[in-house]
């Protein structure tokens, strides 16, 4: 499979930058029942303490961890529409390969929605935390070794996207507006 090249990704750069800043949008939810699987789906229930209702998030714990527990600050990972498109070359259904449970037209930026800001997204709201969500070697494998130089590359920008808890149980779909709190 083709990858991004350094020039292309750079390319996106500035697209990703512009992203709204406040009413942005839900443009894809996935839900990942097992290692590797992926479910695209239209709406989904997000619970506290738990993430995406049908997620393995908690079944498939954090080995980082002493007790190989699920990280509490990692319930869900948001990236930016705009950054896994360029990553993905335009290719939308390439885009549940990122692993995240959220793709967002939004600025998903330090200096947008810096650690503890609260989004509210369908009947639910998500709390920005402040595990840094980088690129791995799965990423790496399945975008090529410059895309995932490049999501890890801007620290302000947070091109891999960003790691979130719910605080409020409710239920997201596709095309929600996300508000600032």
């Amino acid at each position: 499979m083709e990858h991004a090249s350094a020039n292309d990704l750079e390319a996106g750069l500035e697209k990703v930058r512009s992203s709204p800043e406040d009413g942005g949008v839900v443009e894809m939810i996935v839900r990942r029942p097992a290692v590797d699987e992926r479910e695209v789906v239209e709406s989904a229930e997000l619970v506290v303490g738990e993430g995406v209702v049908g997620d393995n998030y908690v079944a498939r714990g954090d080995s980082k961890r002493p007790d190989g527990s699920a990280h509490p600050e990692a319930q869900l990972n948001l990236m930016n529409a705009r950054s896994v498109d360029a990553v993905a070359m335009g290719d939308r259904s390439r885009w549940p390969l990122a692993g995240d449970q959220m793709f967002v037209d939004f600025d998903l930026s330090v200096s947008n929605i810096p650690t503890g800001t609260r989004l509210a997204i369908g009947s639910a709201v998500i709390e920005v935390s402040a595990k840094p969500h980088n690129g791995c070697a799965k990423f790496a494998d399945r975008f090529g070794m410059e895309a995932a130089r490049w999501v890890n590359s801007d620290k302000e920008v947070r091109l891999r996207g960003i790691n979130a808890m719910v605080v409020q149980a409710g239920t997201i779909k596709t095309g929600d507006k996300i508000t600032k709190l």
